[in-house]
């Protein structure tokens, strides 16, 4: 199971703590299934607009956008899952915003869907190993820290609600 490097500065880590008012399987299923519903259209890397996000549900899945012609933009793969408690993502995009096949060069995001209640769900995320983007890595964590503020508040909206 991928782990963070011991020698990996403490700054390059991206961490947030969300509080749902919904079921840790609405939460996970909101995230995983729905993705397309909640990240912003705006943030797309292919050179048309997404029309859907999708997070292939098994280990070793994709993790892509398709966009209105069903063209395939790449983002990542999935690492590990586990319905609905944790998912572990490779995220392959460089400090442009732009795949990088290498896995020694993908940061990792890291989400426990934490059950505090029937109706009640803490998702710990956390987006690390970003200096393996490389040269530059800095301005990309100072602006993922701030990206992912806004864009987990969109997934928040959505999956925030009792089922």
């Amino acid at each position: 199971m991928p782990e963070v490097p011991q020698s990996a500065p403490a700054a390059a880590i991206v961490k947030k703590t969300l509080l749902l008012n919904c079921s840790q399987e609405k939460a996970f299923r909101v995230f995983t299934e729905q993705m397309g519903q909640w990240w912003p259209a705006a943030h797309h890397i292919g050179k048309l607009p997404f029309q859907e996000v999708v997070i292939e549900p098994r280990s070793e899945g994709g993790w892509y956008e398709l966009d209105a012609n069903k063209g395939k933009c790449p983002w990542g793969r999935v690492l590990v899952w586990e319905p609905p408690r944790r998912l572990l993502l490779a995220w392959h995009l460089n400090a442009k915003f732009e795949f990088h096949p290498d896995p020694d060069r993908a940061s990792e995001l890291e989400l426990r869907f934490v059950a505090t209640g029937q109706h009640q769900t803490r998702v710990e995320f956390e987006h690390r190993g970003i200096e393996r983007h490389g040269e530059g890595y800095e301005k990309l964590r100072d602006a993922l820290d701030g990206g992912w503020a806004g864009i987990l508040d969109q997934f928040v909206r959505l999956a925030g609600n009792p089922d």
